[in-house]
């Protein structure tokens, strides 16, 4: 950290804080990336869906988006953040906050964007977390287009488990609905399901089965091997909200169809929490937020930052005009 001081600190590296600190530093603010180094999207292979970037390696992406920000003057260095808290007002009433990282390292900032992201719970099936982001999928708009055509079981946990496979049905003429842990479907369910050919296999999932490092089907708890190409799964969106917790702000559950799929932090359109001086963006706050459109709120976030700071400057600079 080259200075104490900036006007704005970001907790987060990924998509959405460096798209932050690129249109901060373009805004010729002083601006501090601290980044844990544990992007979400690490496992998967590419990076989908993003216009002009399609199919970019994730590691990729993140060190293209490193060097436009740092190009602007935005700093950018490695840690996690431990706590943050709020300064007392100078004698001009100017915001702060300061951030502590866990090896105790500390930086004062005028103010706070929280691009932390969320942590995917995975059903506690044995070799599920190995295969992630590899075979193992949640999101048919991020993987949907590679396993096209080939045969798809997809693990029931919950009562989305029909709206799942019926989904992945667009990709594949071949999917199978493990019902493992999940609810038995109703009438109207199955005979959705097998009005477009998803077969539907009774008990629970003992494992998966992998050769030459690839995975090849499932073990169900009767022994019986199925032979699959891809696995999709629901996992529980959970946010990385420990820093946002240290300011007083607590996580909420999200629903989807009635049912929770995880928790995340609210936050108005423009990113602002309930704490005057700190922005959220990414998935921490919208649980089902794609890259490009974590990039996107964290350009949000941003403009309504640099916004607040332009009115605070203007109420210093007239209060030392008057004085």
């Amino acid at each position: 950290m080259k200075q104490q001081r900036y006007d704005v600190v970001i907790v987060g590296g990924g998509a959405a804080g460096l798209s932050g600190a690129l249109a901060l530093g373009r805004a010729r603010r002083s601006v501090l990336v601290i980044d844990a180094g544990e992007p979400r999207n690490a496992p998967a292979s590419h990076v989908h869906n993003y216009l002009g970037r399609e199919s970019t390696p994730p590691g990729e992406l993140l060190a293209i988006g490193r060097g436009e920000a740092a190009g602007y003057g935005a700093e950018i260095v490695e840690g996690r953040v431990a706590s943050a808290e709020r300064l007392p007002e100078s004698g001009e009433g100017e915001q702060g906050f300061r951030v502590v990282t866990e090896d105790g390292r500390s930086v004062e900032a005028r103010r706070l964007l929280v691009t932390t992201g969320l942590v995917d719970e995975l059903p506690p099936v044995p070799g599920l977390a190995e295969r992630w982001g590899r075979e193992v999928l949640h999101c048919p708009y991020c993987h949907g287009h590679e396993v096209a055509d080939r045969p798809i079981g997809v693990l029931a946990t919950g009562p989305l488990a029909v709206h799942q496979a019926l989904m992945w049905r667009q990709w594949s003429d071949d999917v199978t609905l493990f019902l493992h842990t999940g609810p038995e479907p109703t009438e109207e369910e199955y005979e959705q399901l097998a009005a477009r050919g998803v077969a539907v296999v009774d008990g629970e999932v003992a494992g998966l089965e992998v050769a030459d490092d690839r995975f090849t089907g499932v073990t169900l708890a009767s022994g019986r091997g199925v032979p699959r190409e891809a696995l999709v799964v629901q996992a529980r969106f959970t946010a990385r909200s420990a820093v946002l917790e240290s300011l007083g702000l607590k996580p909420v559950a999200q629903e989807m169809g009635g049912v929770v799929i995880g928790s995340y932090i609210p936050t108005d359109p423009t990113g602002a929490t309930e704490v005057p001086g700190v922005w959220a963006a990414g998935n921490v706050t919208r649980l089902t937020e794609q890259v490009i459109g974590a990039a996107a709120a964290g350009l949000m976030a941003a403009g309504a930052v640099n916004g607040d700071l332009i009115t605070e400057d203007t109420r210093l600079a007239v209060a030392a005009r008057r004085a």
